[in-house]
C-alpha cells in the first residue's frame, strides 16, 4: 500500500506535469508576476530590530524609559579635531554649516561650538541667564584663541558635551526630532542631505569631520544591506553557474538551472513583500541562499535526467523517471532542509521567526520550481547529446570514488581515529569559545563610519548609550540635595569604569549654578552645599521653565532622574562586568525602600538581546535536530539507524564549534545561526545515502557490503558535486563587508565540507562495522515512505505503464 501510494502517486504527478506543459509554464509566469508587484511592500527598518519578546523585563524597563524621558537614540555627533577650526575663516564655515542642518525638520537643535552659551549671574532681579559666550560678529582670531583656551579650562559644563577631555577634539551634537529618527526621513536626511553637506564643507575649508551616533550608523548599515543584497545576489549566481558548468559541461543545462533559481529569487522577495516583512540582516540572505540551495536540486535532477539518456535513450520515459525517482527524495531532502529553518518560527524572536517563515516557505518553493521548470523545458529541447554525457564519466570523478570505498573498504580504523581525535580537539576548542554582544563587531570595518565610531570612542569614551532612571518615589524628590548627591557618588564610580564616559546628568546644571554664582569660576563646579543652595536657590528659580536644559535628565515631575553615559563598544561578557560591578553600587548608594533604580538603553538592550537571541537559536537547533530525527525515524523506522545517522551530521558541528573557538570566533547570532543551517542541509546527503543503501539491501538479498558499496558508488558523485556547489555557493558569503556575514559564509562552508566527509566516509565505515546489530530484516523495517523504487519494481511499473 505505502509503495503503491508512494510511485503511484509520483506517477500522477509526472502525467500532471508532462501532459500541461503550457499550463505550468503559464501559471508559473502568473505566479512570478504577481509576487512581483508585491516588491513594493519591502522595506527596511528604520528602527533598531528587537531581539527579544515585547513583553520581556529588559523590553519593559527601556519602553518604561522612552514613556519618561522620550527617544534617547536622536544624537548625531559631528567632531573635528583640527586646529584650524579657531580661525576666522573656518569658523564661519562651520557656524553656516551647523545654521544650515538647523533648517531642516529633522533637526529639533544643535549644540555646536558657535553657539555655545554661559551660565551667568545677574543681580537685579537676582537671576541666573544662558548667553552667548561668542559675539555675533567680528569673529577675529584674537577672540577665536580667547574663545578656544576658555572652552577648555573655564567651561567643564560641556566636557564630553562638546569638547573631549582627551585632546583638543570639539564636536557639535545634532538632535533629531524624536518623531522622525525612527522614519524613512531620516534616511533621506542621512544619505541625501548631511553627507553631502559634510563633503562639501571638507571639500571646501580642508577639514576632515568625523560623523557618528546611532541614527548615523544605523543608516550607513542598513544601506550597506541594501548594496549587498545585489552583490550576493550577482555573486551567488556566477559562482554557481561556473561550478554547474564545470560539472557538466552543458551551457544549456546552466542556463536552465540560473533561469531556475532567478524565478526562485523573484519569488523569495515577493514573499517579504507579501508577508510585510522588513529587510533585515538575516532576510537580506535569503535570495542568495535560495540560489545557493536550488541548485542542488537542479544538479540531482538533470544528472538523473542525462543518465537515464544514457542509459535508454527515450526522452519521455527519461523524463517520468527523474520526476518519479528524483521528485520523491529531492521533496524529502528539501523538507528536511526546510524544518531547519523553520524552528526558528518556534522561538520568541521577531527577527528570527520572520527569517524562520520566509526562509522555509522559500526552500519547498524552490523545490516546485525545480520539478516544474527542468522537466518542462527538457520536453521541448532535443534530447543530450554524447558530449553533453561525458562528465558522466569523467576519470577525476572516478577516482575520487574509488578512493572513499577505498578508505571504506581498508582504512576504517584510520577513520575512526582521525574522527575521534577531530572530537576529542574540537571539545577542547568549544571550551575555549566566548559569546559576544557587540553592536559594531559584525559592521563593516573599513567603511568610513566605523572608522569614525572609533574616532569617538577615543575621544569621547563612546557612543553607545547606557542609562539609568532613579524613581524617588515622590514628586520633586530628584532636586532634594540629598538625591543629588547620592546621583554624583554613582557618578564617580561610573567615572572609575574606563568603558564608559563622563556621564550626563540634572547634576551637571546644579554644578554649573554653583561655578556661575561665584562668577563662572571653575574651582567651584561642584555641588553647592546646603547653605550655599539656599543662596543659589533665589538664582536659580526660573531657569529650568525659561531654558528647557532640565527636561531631559528630569521628568515633568521631578520624580525621575536619568543618568546618561556612552559606552564603548564592549562584548557582552565585558558588558556583564560592567554590569554586576554597578547594580552592587546601586543597592548601596540609592536603598531600595527609598528609590527604584534600572539600568537600561541601547547598548544594554542589545547585548541582552544577544544573550536572548543565542539562547533562542540554541533552541532551534536542538529542535530541528530533534525534527529531523523524528522525520527519519518516520521514514526509516529504525531507531539504530537514527543514531548511525546523526553520528556523521552532529560531528561536523561539533568540529566547527571547535574551530570557532581555536580561532577566537565567538558564539554570536550571526555565528550561531550556522550549526541550524549546515545542520538542516548536511542531513540531506544521509537521507539520499541510507534510501540507496536500503534499496540495495534488498537488491542483493541483505548483503551489506555490497550494498553499502553500491549505495558509495551511485550516491557518491551527487553528493559531492552538491557538496561543492553548497560550499562555494556559501563562500560567496564571505565577499560580505558584515563580519558577522563572513563568519556565517565561512562556517557554513567549513561545516558543509566536513559533513560530506563524514557521510562519505564516517556513515558508511559505521554501516559496515555495525553490520551484524543492524542489517536484518526486522532492524530495517518497510520504510514508511519510499524514497527509491528497486530496479525490479521499476521494471514492473514500466510494463504497466506500457
Amino acid at each position: 500500500m505505502q509503495k503503491i501510494f508512494s510511485f503511484g502517486f509520483w506517477n500522477s504527478i509526472a502525467r500532471l506535469i508532462l501532459r500541461n506543459r503550457i499550463v505550468i509554464i503559464v501559471l508559473i509566469l502568473i505566479a512570478t508576476y504577481l509576487l512581483s508587484t508585491q516588491w513594493k511592500n519591502m522595506q527596511f527598518s528604520y528602527t533598531e530590530a528587537n531581539l527579544m519578546p515585547d513583553d520581556h523585563e529588559v523590553n519593559v524597563s527601556y519602553n518604561g524609559f522612552l514613556e519618561k524621558f522620550g527617544e534617547e537614540g536622536n544624537l548625531i555627533l559631528l567632531g573635528v579635531q583640527d586646529s584650524a577650526l579657531f580661525t576666522p575663516e573656518k569658523f564661519k564655515a562651520w557656524n553656516k554649516l551647523t545654521d544650515t542642518l538647523l533648517t531642516y525638520p529633522e533637526v529639533d537643535q544643535i549644540i555646536s561650538p558657535a553657539s555655545l552659551q554661559e551660565l551667568k549671574k545677574f543681580e537685579d532681579p537676582k537671576r541666573f541667564e544662558m548667553v552667548p559666550v561668542l559675539p555675533e560678529t567680528d569673529l577675529d582670531s584674537d577672540i577665536l584663541a580667547a574663545f578656544e583656551n576658555k572652552l577648555f579650562t573655564a567651561l567643564p559644563f560641556y566636557e564630553n558635551l562638546v569638547y573631549s577631555s582627551h585632546s583638543n577634539t570639539i564636536q557639535s551634537a545634532l538632535y533629531l526630532n524624536k518623531e522622525l529618527v525612527n522614519t524613512k526621513a531620516r534616511k533621506i536626511f542621512v544619505l541625501e542631505e548631511l553627507e553631502p553637506l559634510i563633503a562639501e564643507f571638507e571639500e571646501q575649508q580642508g577639514i576632515e569631520i568625523r560623523v557618528s551616533g546611532m541614527p548615523y550608523i544605523r543608516t550607513l548599515n542598513a544601506q550597506n544591506i541594501v548594496d549587498e543584497i545585489g552583490l550576493f545576489i550577482v555573486a551567488a549566481l556566477l559562482v554557481t553557474s561556473i561550478i554547474f558548468f564545470f560539472f557538466f559541461r552543458s551551457i544549456r543545462a546552466t542556463i536552465i538551472s540560473m533561469v531556475t533559481v532567478c524565478i526562485g529569487v523573484m519569488w523569495a522577495f515577493g514573499f517579504i513583500g507579501l508577508l510585510h516583512y522588513e529587510i533585515t540582516i538575516l532576510t537580506a540572505l535569503i535570495p542568495p541562499l535560495i540560489i545557493v540551495i536550488g541548485i542542488p536540486n537542479c544538479i540531482f535532477l538533470i544528472n538523473k535526467y542525462q543518465q537515464e539518456i544514457k542509459k535508454h535513450g527515450n526522452q519521455a520515459k527519461s523524463l517520468q523517471r527523474v520526476i518519479t525517482k528524483v521528485g520523491n527524495a529531492t521533496l524529502m531532502t528539501n523538507v528536511t532542509t526546510a524544518s531547519g529553518f523553520a524552528t526558528f518560527i518556534l522561538t520568541d524572536s521577531q527577527l528570527l521567526r520572520e527569517f524562520g517563515v520566509v526562509a522555509s516557505i522559500n526552500i519547498l518553493a524552490i523545490f516546485v520550481l525545480s520539478l516544474l521548470i527542468i522537466p518542462v523545458i527538457y520536453s521541448y529541447l532535443k534530447p543530450p547529446r554524447d558530449r553533453h554525457l561525458k562528465h558522466l564519466n569523467t576519470r577525476w570523478i572516478g577516482g575520487f570514488v574509488d578512493w572513499m570505498e577505498n578508505m571504506v573498504r581498508n582504512h576504517r580504523i584510520a577513520i575512526y581515529i582521525s574522527s575521534l581525535a577531530l572530537l576529542i580537539l574540537s571539545i577542547i576548542g568549544i571550551y575555549t569559545i566566548k559569546v559576544s554582544g557587540s553592536i559594531l563587531e559584525d559592521m563593516p570595518q573599513e567603511t568610513q563610519f566605523y572608522k569614525d565610531v572609533k574616532f569617538f570612542e577615543r575621544e569621547f569614551d563612546g557612543v553607545m548609550p547606557l542609562e539609568i532612571m532613579i524613581d524617588t518615589k515622590r514628586p520633586k524628590g530628584v532636586l532634594k540635595l540629598s538625591t543629588l548627591k547620592r546621583m554624583n557618588d554613582l557618578e564617580s564610580k561610573i567615572e572609575e569604569i574606563p568603558e564608559l564616559s563622563k556621564p550626563l546628568s540634572i547634576n551637571r546644571l546644579v554644578k554649573y549654578s554653583k561655578q556661575a554664582y561665584y562668577n563662572g569660576n571653575p574651582k567651584y563646579y561642584q555641588l553647592p552645599t546646603s547653605q550655599e543652595r539656599n543662596f543659589i536657590m533665589p538664582y536659580a528659580k526660573g531657569l529650568s521653565s525659561s531654558e528647557g536644559i532640565m527636561q531631559s535628565y528630569v521628568d515633568s515631575t521631578g520624580q525621575y532622574a536619568r543618568i546618561t553615559t556612552f559606552m564603548k563598544d564592549v562584548g557582552t561578557e565585558k558588558m556583564e562586568e560592567i554590569e554586576n560591578d554597578l547594580l552592587p553600587e546601586i543597592e548601596k548608594i540609592f536603598p531600595s525602600e527609598r528609590y527604584e533604580v534600572s539600568l537600561t538603553g541601547k547598548a544594554l538592550l542589545f547585548q541582552k538581546g544577544t544573550s536572548y537571541l543565542v539562547r533562542n537559536l540554541i533552541i532551534s537547533l536542538g529542535l530541528a535536530i530533534l525534527l529531523i530525527a523524528g522525520l527519519m525515524a518516520w521514514m526509516f523506522r529504525s531507531f539504530r539507524m537514527i543514531l548511525i545517522s546523526l553520528v556523521p551530521n552532529l560531528l561536523p558541528l561539533i568540529v566547527t564549534a571547535g574551530v570557532m573557538g581555536f580561532l577566537g570566533v565567538p558564539i554570536k547570532p550571526s555565528t550561531i545561526l550556522v550549526f541550524s543551517i549546515a545542520f538542516g542541509i548536511s542531513v540531506d546527503d544521509t537521507i539520499h545515502f541510507l534510501a540507496k543503501y536500503r534499496q540495495e539491501l534488498k537488491a542483493n538479498d541483505w548483503k551489506i557490503k555490497r550494498s553499502v558499496y553500491a549505495a558509495l558508488r551511485e550516491t557518491g558523485v551527487s553528493m559531492f558535486y552538491t557538496s561543492i556547489v553548497l560550499f562555494f555557493g556559501f563562500s560567496v558569503f564571505m565577499i560580505s563587508s558584515f563580519g558577522g556575514t563572513v563568519a556565517l559564509g565561512g562556517l557554513v562552508s567549513a561545516t558543509l565540507l566536513f559533513a560530506m566527509l563524514a557521510n562519505l566516509l564516517l556513515l558508511p565505515s559505521l554501516l559496515l562495522s555495525l553490520e551484524r546489530s543492524i542489517a536484518n530484516k526486522e532492524t530495517l523495517k518497510e520504510p514508511a515512505m519510499r524514497i527509491f523504487e528497486t530496479e525490479e519494481e521499476e521494471a514492473n511499473r514500466d510494463q504497466q505503464n506500457n
